[in-house]
């Protein structure tokens, strides 16, 4: 990979780790939050579109690349918020983030015709390694209490009887969930910027201009919330809706030049981070033990850029 690719994902990775965080502080919120962080990322990328490369080498292309996106990019975000409300961050992230470049590095050799050499493959298979430490670490036992919704019962489980089998950790169940989100979304949105010649900017406002839409028909009862939510979170929301795009705008810059399979596991340098933020502010587990799983997430990418 370039280390002109490489610098873009790193960006984004800053990016993503950061309204990750802010995602996670307002999961309980749902539909509403994520209705006016769509809204948010419109308005203040649109202004940006004519100086980005305008609408691209085909509208056409645009409407359907980005009308595709958008159903993928709603399912994600639909699961991560649900995930982040039964799980803690860092076991749900990190899984989400280790599972998503796996699969994507596979469906980009098998449906892209990327070809990779066999030091990339063991990078990626080092980063989805150290990503996946990183979210097993000090997860919370099964049976432990989950965070109650805002709207509707409780998601707490009640303790397993000894000799009982235990259950799988919903944030690790969610987290992978949200991996095959992830590939769907990223395979699905490299094969429209190379196909249709795509700006970045334009493609990502089409893609949360539709989200508006959807989210729109899905609020239900809670548009009455709107008011609220925006009166008391605004600044999250501004937050959201500029890294958010920001994050994935750099991903589409880098993707049109790198191949996938090499971008999509270098993105989950972000997952350092929130391991990080995990460990000091939420009081999640070990600094210690996240560090030396982060160190080797660190190593893969390294391995990625020669």
């Amino acid at each position: 990979m370039s280390t002109t690719a490489l610098l873009l994902v790193l960006a984004a990775a800053v990016c993503h780790a950061g309204w990750n965080v802010v995602a996670h502080g307002v999961s309980r919120l749902g539909t509403p939050f994520l209705w006016w962080g769509a809204v948010a990322s419109t308005v203040l990328w649109l202004p940006v579109v004519p100086f980005s490369g305008g609408l691209g080498a085909s509208v056409g292309g645009l409407a359907v690349g980005a009308g595709v996106s958008a159903v993928l990019h709603v399912v994600y975000m639909t699961v991560l918020q649900r995930g982040y409300a039964v799980g803690i961050l860092s076991t749900v992230y990190a899984t989400a983030r280790g599972s998503g470049p796996a699969v994507s590095a596979g469906l980009a050799v098998l449906l892209l015709g990327e070809q990779l050499s066999v030091t990339a493959v063991v990078g990626i298979a080092v980063v989805v390694a150290g990503v996946v430490a990183t979210g097993l670490i000090d997860r919370r036992p099964t049976g432990s209490p989950a965070p109650r919704l805002l709207h509707g019962p409780s998601t707490a489980s009640t303790p397993s009887a000894p000799g009982r089998r235990r259950r799988l950790d919903p944030g690790i169940a969610w987290g992978l969930l949200t991996g095959l989100a992830i590939a769907s979304y990223t395979i699905w949105d490299a094969h429209a910027l190379r196909t249709w010649d795509l700006s970045p900017v334009s493609f990502m406002v089409g893609v949360t201009l539709v989200e508006v839409v959807f989210y729109s028909a899905s609020l239900g009862r809670r548009r009455g919330e709107l008011v609220a939510v925006a009166r008391a979170h605004w600044p999250r929301v501004l937050a959201f809706g500029v890294l958010s795009p920001l994050s994935y705008i750099l991903v589409l810059t880098a993707i049109r030049t790198a191949p996938v399979a090499l971008v999509a596991p270098a993105r989950e340098t972000s997952v350092v981070m929130v391991a990080v933020f995990g460990a000091l502010v939420l009081r999640e587990g070990s600094l210690v033990k996240r560090l030396a799983a982060s160190v080797v997430v660190l190593g893969g990418i390294a391995l990625l850029a020669l």
